[in-house]
């Protein structure tokens, strides 16, 4: 891991996150909103996440939109099937742009592609983020899904 990366890491005090990476929650609203769901939850939550090059970010969905800030480091590739099955990328970097909105219920994974490498960034969702809203993609049932894109599928799911 990049010496810079392991220093991110102790210095705001990251955690590893289930998905991948590592992160830390550091601002979670005190007002209340009630989800599209229809369940009461923070209006918006945010997270630093690191992600090293020698890993990847497994393909998951929020019930919630979240848009990624990119801080430092390499650039960060952000790999997306939106409900209709559509397949995009979008790379966020120190040249531009800084920031993308994944829309809800997308499912989407995310790599550094400098193996050597590491980025930092920042996510907020709206409305707040909870664990029970995550949901974390298996490559079977992402590739049953969309079998047209199994073979990206199988690049970003570890199981």
């Amino acid at each position: 891991m990049h010496a810079e990366a392991i220093r991110l890491i102790e210095e705001l005090q990251l955690h590893v996150h289930p998905e991948g990476g590592y992160y830390r929650e550091v601002f979670r609203s005190s007002s209340y909103v009630i989800s599209a769901a229809g369940a009461q939850r923070s209006a918006m939550t945010s997270i630093y996440y690191l992600l090293d090059g020698g890993s990847f970010s497994n393909w998951h969905r929020l019930d919630a939109d979240e848009t990624w800030h990119f801080y430092c480091g390499s650039p960060l590739t952000l790999t997306i099937i939106d409900p209709a099955g559509n397949l995009s990328t979008r790379t966020l970097s120190a040249h531009g742009p800084w920031q993308t909105t994944i829309a809800l219920n997308a499912h989407f994974a995310a790599h550094v592609a400098d193996e050597s490498g590491y980025a930092l960034v920042g996510c907020n969702v709206a409305p707040g983020f909870e664990f029970a809203d995550f949901h974390l993609a298996t490559r079977a049932i992402l590739t049953a899904a969309y079998p047209q894109h199994a073979a990206v599928i199988a690049r970003y799911a570890r199981t």
